[in-house]
């Protein structure tokens, strides 16, 4: 389990998260939305450790993920950031093989290649493996991000905006890869989203973020409603249900 503790962090006067405390469970979905500058990037970097705090504690099946070894938690959590672009001229299978680093520190082993094979299925990559990661389209190279994310095979893995500039078909099956990973391989995937739809459709848990502070949390049948959206977003929303599902809609 993640256990998040009064976590805040600022930048001069401004507070951009402020003392928030969350237990993220060791499997499952959960998407964090919430309109732009509520938080959402910035808490899932303190979790990942890729950004430091001003106050609070963040710990990580019970190590303290800033004063663990940094080894230790990367056996334990792994995360994909928003800038995934890299100048480097390599292929789509020494992407995913960077992913093993924390377990053999360049040096792959058999049990590292097979964990590289294994994640290159998983994200049906194999006929891509040998191409440079600047021919893929945009889908595919997020789809080979993810596979590095699963090669370095954590518990906990945070996705940081993943469908950025991808459009609704790659963004669906990017959606559906992440749903597989929780249901086949039992991972606990934390999502930043902006699409609140497809936080609704793919996730178990949506916690929703305003002001640096968490002023909603729960299944989405809790947190897609016309009320709760308004009060996330200072906007007016209509939410529709289309068979299980809760679709919503901003309008003026």
């Amino acid at each position: 389990m993640i256990t998040i503790d009064s976590l805040t962090k600022s930048y001069g006067r401004q507070v951009v998260v402020d003392g928030v405390t969350l237990e993220l469970p060791d499997s499952g979905v959960t998407s964090i939305i919430g309109a732009n500058g509520a938080g959402k990037s910035t808490l899932l970097s303190m979790v990942s450790r890729v950004l430091g705090a001003d106050a609070g504690v963040v710990t990580v099946d019970g190590l303290d993920v800033w004063n663990a070894p940094g080894r230790k938690i990367a056996r334990r959590l792994s995360i994909l950031r928003q800038e995934t672009h890299t100048q480097a001229r390599i292929t789509v299978r020494e992407l995913v093989e960077f992913g093993r680093y924390p377990h053999s520190r360049g040096r792959l082993t058999p049990e590292c290649r097979a964990a590289v094979d294994e994640a290159l299925a998983f994200c049906d990559l194999g006929e891509l493996e040998h191409r440079s990661i600047h021919e893929l389209s945009g889908g595919q190279r997020q789809r080979a991000c993810v596979a590095m994310v699963l090669a370095q095979d954590t518990r906990y893995v945070l996705l940081d905006e993943p469908l950025n500039n991808l459009d609704l078909v790659h963004a669906t099956a990017l959606m559906r890869l992440v749903r597989r990973l929780a249901d086949e391989r039992g991972k606990s995937i934390v999502l930043v989203l902006h699409d609140i739809n497809y936080a609704s459709v793919y996730s178990d848990r949506i916690v929703a973020m305003r002001d640096g502070v968490v002023v909603r949390d729960g299944s989405p049948a809790d947190v897609m409603t016309e009320d709760a959206l308004s009060h996330i977003y200072g906007a007016p929303f209509v939410v529709h249900t289309l068979g299980e599902d809760r679709i919503a809609a901003y309008y003026r």
